[in-house]
């Protein structure tokens, strides 16, 4: 085949996914930007522009800054938990035994359930009158830690941060196990012979081999946690007193209670932004890992 034909070959393949892509993302996202610069109610053609008039009012907007700063507590700390679980959990259970097979089938089990049972499961689970949370307190007698767990300012952010990690923590526990079962074997059977055993053989050998793994797994977590909405709006709703709102909870909230869908957008876009320099931060940051620079 000559380069021309190969050429023709290639185009014919990519035209049809590339105006499908353009069609369903490409466009509804430069018209998302378009429809941020203008007050739109939602149910009609009327629209007034109004230039950068709804990201001006955004960083005024008390709620919309608490929002952001939420959705950026649990990125850091519900991180932080998530990927050490994550790390610890692959890295106990690479056995080829029944034991450990079981127990990865356990902890990757929230994956395959609705987003929907997950926060049903927990609003029973953080019920100040029967959940089980308050029943075994009371059981070893800490009455006095009891709360009112989702209905708390001080404690519902933590407590559908608990309901996420237990989301999320099975995902990144089987990419870490496949990236540890990836690694090199005579690269660990030289670690071994020159003494480098347990947590010493992790830290100055697994750990730094999973550099690609770490970068897919904290960009994935930013993107997740930056979109988080099903989890957060069926457990509180926002609530009490936006202590859990996100960016995406208050987007709703501007968009289907107040017929605010120009600034709804604006709230996306930010969004959008917020996530792609988070995303392109890390990634930058990632680019050559620091164990093959010494080499």
């Amino acid at each position: 085949m000559t380069q021309k034909g190969r050429g023709w070959f290639i185009a014919a393949f990519l035209t049809p996914a590339t105006l499908i892509y353009g069609l369903l993302v490409v466009y509804p996202l430069v018209q998302s930007f378009a429809f941020s610069l203008f007050r739109w109610r939602g149910v009609s053609q009327k629209r007034t522009f109004l230039g950068l008039g709804n990201f001006t009012k955004l960083a005024g907007d008390d709620a919309f800054m608490k929002a952001l700063h939420n959705n950026l507590v649990l990125l850091v700390v519900g991180g932080v938990v998530t990927i050490s679980l994550a790390v610890a959990l692959a890295h106990g259970l690479q056995g080829s035994g029944k034991v450990a097979r079981t127990l990865r089938g356990i902890i990757l089990f929230p994956q395959i359930i609705s987003l929907v049972v997950v926060a049903i499961l927990w609003m029973f689970l953080f019920n100040p009158g029967f959940g089980l949370l308050t029943s075994g307190l009371n059981a070893i007698g800490l009455r006095g830690w009891v709360h009112t767990w989702l209905g708390e300012s001080k404690t519902a952010l933590g407590s559908v941060g608990v309901a996420f990690v237990w989301y999320a923590v099975g995902f990144y526990t089987m990419l870490f196990a496949a990236g540890i079962r990836a690694l090199p074997a005579e690269v660990q059977e030289a670690a071994e012979i020159d003494g480098a055993v347990g947590l010493r053989r992790f830290w100055k050998v697994t750990w730094p081999m999973l550099w690609s793994v770490k970068r897919v797994a904290i960009v994935h977590f930013t993107i997740a946690v930056m979109n988080v909405f099903a989890l957060v709006y069926l457990m509180t709703r926002g609530g009490p007193d936006r202590a859990t709102e996100t960016l995406l909870t208050y987007l709703y909230e501007s968009a289907f209670t107040h017929s605010e869908f120009g600034y709804a957008t604006a709230i996306a876009v930010v969004n959008f932004v917020v996530v792609m320099a988070l995303a392109g931060g890390i990634m930058l940051w990632f680019r050559r890992n620091p164990e093959v620079a010494r080499t």
